[in-house]
């Protein structure tokens, strides 16, 4: 590949894709806040599902055409991957568990591609550099969006529940990995270009390292929401309602 054809991290098209990825999630925090609890909420919550949804079908269809299936990349399998199937049925539906796993996959996970992208992948405006972006900023928005916008506080049964399910994507896909000789979610090597699991230590102790971040990250992402008022502040606030 050409050297002008490759991504350059902060580099022009970098810094104007996070411009974009700020200015459209404070719109939808926004947006969600002042439609909260209104049948227009309703309608927003699912034509983003929609569009979200509709751009990664077209997008997987497109990975799938004869001539552009690669196993080592095509496959539905990433943790991103899942992050917008569940985001889209938590804007659809407003089920808890969804809404959960949208807001910690979404707001951790799913934003490492954005703010340290591969360096060896395509630049504007490849096909590939727009599949990354627009998905991974549009599950970043229905986090947002879900959480701070149209109001969808999670526990400490929300944070086990994705560790749950985050340990038991890692097994399928370890196994599943093993099984095709890929290496999704980077869970049998670390990948060719330089990342920051470099700072974590040789495979597979990155991976355990990993796994102490994320349960660290998300336990102080649940403790905000479950904080309780004083009951001094809450009668205060049943008074003056």
């Amino acid at each position: 590949m050409p050297n002008e054809e490759v991504f350059v991290p902060y580099g022009p098209t970098h810094w104007a894709a996070l411009g974009v990825c700020v200015l459209g999630a404070a719109v939808v925090v926004v947006l969600g806040r002042r439609l909260r609890d209104s049948e227009a909420e309703v309608i927003f919550s699912r034509v983003f599902a929609s569009v979200l949804a509709t751009y990664t079908v077209t997008m997987l269809v497109y990975r799938w055409w004869p001539g552009n299936f690669e196993v080592h990349i095509s496959l539905p399998v990433h943790l991103s991957d899942l992050a917008w199937m569940v985001a889209v049925i938590a804007l659809w539906t407003r089920v808890r568990w969804a809404t959960a796993l949208t807001y910690y996959w979404g707001l951790t996970l799913n934003p490492q591609a954005i703010l340290t992208p591969a360096l060896d992948s395509p630049d504007f405006p490849h096909i590939d550099f727009i599949d990354l972006w627009v998905q991974h900023i549009l599950v970043l928005w229905a986090a947002l969006y879900l959480m701070w916008g149209r109001g969808g506080p999670v526990d400490w049964r929300s944070y086990r529940l994705t560790l749950a399910v985050t340990v038991m994507w890692a097994v399928a896909t370890f196994g599943l990995n093993n099984w095709l000789g890929t290496n999704y979610g980077f869970l049998n090597g670390k990948p060719d270009n330089p990342s920051i699991l470099d700072l974590f230590g040789p495979w597979p102790w990155y991976l355990l390292v990993e796994f102490l971040i994320i349960t660290v990250a998300w336990a102080l992402m649940t403790w905000p929401w479950t904080i309780r008022r004083p009951r001094s502040a809450e009668i205060r606030v049943e008074t003056a309602g």
